[in-house]
């Protein structure tokens, strides 16, 4: 990435990891669903990440989404560590089609240690938790989606956890109300930075309309807390829209339109007070 002719940043990475699963499935069943499965993965990690951005990236606030997405922390503009992590995930899966799941649910859980007994520097336990369900009513089906996690440091420094492991919501598969990292803790400034615990749920109905063409409403809820394993209820944020979809051979083609039904005070985008309470997503399949 450039900025006025020079690198805004430089991000060496180094290491690997490897994965082992299992799937187990009853009957043959074709890959895209229709038969019941669960899966069992074990992963180890060893990366050695360093970086650090310009100052003129820095105060570019237009720039921060794409640091955030990168793993990079605009509040520090460095930071070098090796993460040296074991996880776990599992996983059951019954719907009928992964692309577009007209029944059937999925739950999966993921729990993961860094530890410098592995021989990285982040020192850190990881839990998320998803569930999907959905059930169709002749036409119409009925989809809901939870996710909750949780990251906390063994020690009491907040560099236990590295930045690319802290919580973000917003976006066209969370709080479509919101943009991309807009919902987190907030900078003094009114800056996203992300936080240690998250819950996210939604709900949609979605019926066809014309040939390829079908129609959602959706209610989206959630927000992301400061602190580990710390989740107040009475301080979700929510938002509810319309949506359409178009059926292609790769999944449906989205667009939805998310309004803010409860807005985040004193939240800077671009570096600009946020006034409007909607935003616009567009993407290539279902939102879960």
């Amino acid at each position: 990435s450039w900025y006025a002719d020079e690198p805004t940043y430089t991000l060496q990475t180094n290491g690997g990891r490897a994965t082992v699963t299992r799937q187990f499935r009853r009957g043959g069943g074709p890959v895209l669903g229709s038969r019941p499965s669960n899966s069992l993965s074990f992963t180890y990690a060893n990366e050695l990440e360093q970086y650090s951005i310009t100052n003129e990236a820095l105060q570019d606030l237009s720039f921060r989404d794409e640091l955030i997405a990168l793993g990079l922390d605009p509040r520090t503009g460095t930071g070098r560590g090796t993460r040296s992590a074991l996880s776990i995930d599992a996983g059951r899966n019954t719907t009928n089609n992964l692309l577009d799941a007209r029944r059937g649910y999925l739950a999966s859980v993921h729990l993961e240690q860094a530890g410098k007994w592995l021989g990285g520097t982040y020192d850190y336990y990881e839990l998320t938790t998803e569930a999907r369900y959905f059930k169709s009513f002749g036409n119409v089906v009925a989809a809901v989606q939870a996710r909750v996690g949780s990251i906390d440091g063994f020690g009491e420094q907040e560099s236990d956890v590295p930045f690319f492991k802290r919580y973000f919501l917003g976006g066209a598969t969370t709080l479509r109300g919101w943009g991309r990292f807009e919902v987190s803790p907030l900078s003094g400034g009114g800056l996203p930075i992300g936080g240690a615990s998250f819950a996210n749920f939604s709900a949609e109905l979605r019926a066809p309309v014309w040939r390829s063409l079908g129609a959602v409403v959706f209610l989206d809820g959630g927000n992301v807390w400061t602190n580990p394993w710390e989740m107040g209820l009475d301080s979700l944020r929510y938002d509810v829209g319309p949506g359409l979809r178009y059926q292609t051979p790769i999944g449906p083609i989205r667009a939805d339109i998310g309004y803010q039904l409860n807005p985040i005070s004193n939240l800077l985008a671009n570096g600009r007070p946020q006034s409007r309470r909607f935003r616009f997503h567009f993407s290539i399949g279902q939102a879960f």
